[in-house]
């Protein structure tokens, strides 16, 4: 055989790597793809090719686009919180202080829980008549009867956007601590010594250098609040009247208890073009503000 090349050897190392990423990624991806242009009835021996006729379906479909508006409010509130509030923690954390270790693993515990406990952790603490939640409003005398926290519609979705919040704020942290351990700390010397107080060595040293950890952040958690599923759907289902139903529920919903596979299909190909084109649009406006990865 041909001994290969010095510059085919790089590309025979990522094969495997390729092949692995061909096997769980793309190949699902184009039989998702495909299915939506069928309409699949297995149960009844259906298969018929439809073409577009999905997508544009979609397009006259209000639920679809009512829980496309869930997903976007979703992803803009809770991502907005987690970022904001990870980089809160990350400050705090970064101080010296009796036990810092021990602190740094203990705000770690909510990331680390599954998705699906977390969920019911907070279901429990929504609950109307035992949950602590509405507990300490009766107690505080802020509340007489406390709210039925995921059940009543205006409540609900921000109902799940808390726990989420609470449970991925960590991982925000954990990130944003590890651009905050990349600065210099010489910086921070001359600034005191120029006079800066700890206000405008923030504004004027910690984010700027923080820039591109904190659009690394915002991306992630906007790519994975986008496909968000199980913590909504274990709170509440999709519901009340499906006020809270995202992207991804939806597309559950039509594939496996209505059994239209090949609409689901249609509407999970449009939720992997949304993140992909926002994934684009993210990395194009970082570019144009200097952030380059």
């Amino acid at each position: 055989m041909r001994k290969p090349r010095l510059t085919e050897r790089p590309f025979l190392f990522v094969l495997p790597a390729l092949g692995l990423m061909v096997a769980v990624a793309f190949y699902p991806l184009a039989s998702t793809v495909w299915l939506s242009f069928y309409d699949e009835l297995p149960i009844f021996g259906i298969s018929r090719f439809v073409g577009l006729s999905h997508y544009a379906e979609l397009w006259h479909d209000p639920r679809f686009w009512h829980s496309l508006s869930n997903t976007l409010y979703f992803s803009a509130l809770s991502v907005t919180l987690e970022v904001i509030l990870g980089l809160c923690a990350a400050l705090l954390l970064q101080q010296v202080f009796p036990a810092r270790g021990l602190v740094r693993a203990l705000v770690l515990i909510p990331w680390f829980i599954p998705t699906v406990v977390a969920a019911r952790l907070w279901e429990w603490i929504y609950n109307p008549q035992l949950g602590v939640l509405n507990f300490l409003l009766r107690e505080s005398g802020l509340s007489a009867d406390g709210f039925n926290w995921l059940g009543q519609p205006s409540l609900a979705l921000h109902a799940a956007i808390l726990a989420d919040v609470w449970k991925t704020t960590p991982f925000a942290a954990l990130l944003i601590l590890a651009g905050l351990e990349t600065i210099p700390l010489d910086l921070y010397r001359a600034a005191r010594v120029d006079g800066a107080g700890p206000g405008q060595a923030f504004w004027h040293i910690t984010l700027p250098l923080l820039m591109p950890v904190l659009g690394i952040t915002f991306l992630f958690r906007t790519l994975d609040a986008m496909r968000v599923f199980d913590i909504v759907y274990v709170l509440t289902g999709g519901g009340p009247a499906n006020t809270t139903e995202t992207l991804s529920i939806y597309a559950y919903r039509l594939s496996f208890q209505t059994l239209q596979f090949g609409y689901g299909a249609a509407v999970a190909v449009m939720i992997f073009a949304l993140v992909l084109g926002v994934s684009l649009l993210s990395l194009s406006a970082l570019r144009r503000l200097g952030i380059r990865f």
